[in-house]
């Protein structure tokens, strides 16, 4: 591929969608722009990059200005070069000192303007040999834990994906429908919901934990009636915010219980019995990569992802993969930090036989990259919310990206091959 060398850095202050502040990275590369800003976790692992060095957004935009000159004639289509020049500057092992939110926004606009001088899609300068498939969306139409607050459930997240849809645009319609059918239910057993949402779009209701699964399966069997295919129920734990260290025990605080590992592992597999989820995210917390295994091996038929497990770290993974905990992963680049360290865990996952599933955070922003990262790593599925700008956008961006294998090939891209389904 041809180079396209870096001329100009530029940082700024922006928002994301929880009003928090984050930075936008502008890249000049070749004769065009690329643009990117980082999103930000709630439910955040401990081994994750630090999103901002010591001193908050500001500083990391002071240090980007300084060392931005480092950067210029660097080769924009190149995210794992790029990626080795940050790890120089840093030269710490999390991006502690220049922040993972920089190098996550530098990063990506570097290849939006590589792919943009290029002339080719997004998805093709990150992995130029990839046969693009679209994902399976995966959304989060009932929430709970840290992106709900008091009231809620427990469980952090209940998700639909439409494993039975045979083209992208039947898929994103399926998820809608399914967070439509959630408000109707909602509505039915409390007339005067307000229709509160949280982090991520999904809706906010003063439900128990198991009442909210009861509820969230009516809802996708309504949605697969309705449309005519299969759309599967899947639940994100996430786990790590329920653990007690103290007590030695998972807290529901909502559901009035706490349950030793051994509990919690029986807990999860007797849920994914009585309401055939199929997707199993964070079931356990970040540091219990003996108790996923034994999840795994009780369990059948599923995916047991490791999201704060595993926090998009080759190493964190090899772990995992010497305990056999899990067989499905979260990719989040910022959690890793660059698009280059994003790229090191997906191909290891890829070489395991680990099942990749793309995903937002719940503070997010209205850039749509992480739709061609998905396609770019072969990633399975797409974890991106249903409802709301910035949840919409990268969804958006996925009928896109369809429009352009089209013209390209002269047929719809291919969903990806789902196992599970």
């Amino acid at each position: 591929m041809v180079a396209v060398p870096i001329k100009e850095v530029v940082g700024r202050l922006c928002f994301n969608s929880r009003g928090q502040e984050t930075v936008e990275v502008d890249v000049k590369a070749g004769d065009c722009l690329g643009r990117a800003m980082a999103p930000a976790g709630a439910s955040v692992g401990r081994f994750e990059a630090q999103n901002f060095p010591q001193g908050g957004v500001r500083e990391a935009l002071r240090r980007l200005k300084e060392y931005s000159t480092k950067l210029v004639g660097l080769d924009a289509s190149d995210p794992k070069a790029l990626t080795s020049t940050l790890r120089r500057i840093d030269g710490t092992p999390n991006y502690s000192k220049i922040g993972g939110a920089v190098a996550y926004a530098l990063s990506m606009a570097a290849a939006e303007a590589a792919a943009s001088h290029l002339g080719k899609p997004l998805y093709s300068i990150i992995s130029p040999k990839v046969e693009p498939k679209l994902p399976f969306p995966l959304g989060n139409f009932i929430g709970g834990g840290k992106h709900a607050g008091p009231g809620a459930p427990d469980i952090q997240e209940l998700l639909a994906c439409p494993v039975g849809a045979k083209r992208i645009e039947d898929a994103l319609r399926a998820n809608i429908t399914v967070h439509s059918e959630a408000r109707r239910l909602i509505e039915k057993k409390q007339p005067l919901f307000a229709g509160g949402k949280g982090d991520e779009g999904a809706w906010a209701a003063n439900l128990g934990n198991e009442e909210a699964l009861e509820l969230a399966a009516e809802a996708v069997a309504a949605a697969s009636d309705k449309l005519g295919f299969r759309i599967r129920l899947g639940v994100d734990f996430a786990a790590s915010s329920l653990w007690s260290e103290k007590e030695g025990a998972y807290v529901y605080a909502r559901g009035g219980k706490k349950l030793s590992s051994e509990e919690q592992i029986r807990f999860v597999a007797e849920l994914k019995d009585r309401f055939d989820l199929f997707f199993l995210e964070d079931p356990l917390h970040e540091d219990a990569f003996e108790d996923f295994c034994e999840l795994s091996k009780s369990v059948k038929g599923a995916l047991v992802v490791g999201d704060d497990l595993l926090v998009t770290n080759p190493s964190r993974l090899k772990t995992a993969l010497s305990k056999r905990s899990c067989n499905g992963a979260i990719l989040k680049v910022n959690q890793a930090g660059s698009l280059g360290d994003a790229l090191e865990f997906a191909e290891l996952a890829a070489a395991n036989s680990i099942v990749l599933i793309t995903s937002h955070r719940s503070g997010d922003t209205v850039d749509s990259h992480i739709s061609h990262v998905a396609v770019a790593t072969g990633s399975k599925m797409i974890k991106t919310g249903i409802v709301g700008g910035e949840r919409i956008a990268k969804l958006n961006e996925l009928l896109r990206i369809n429009e352009r294998i089209y013209l390209d090939t002269g047929s719809e891209a291919h969903m990806a091959s789902l196992a599970y389904a």
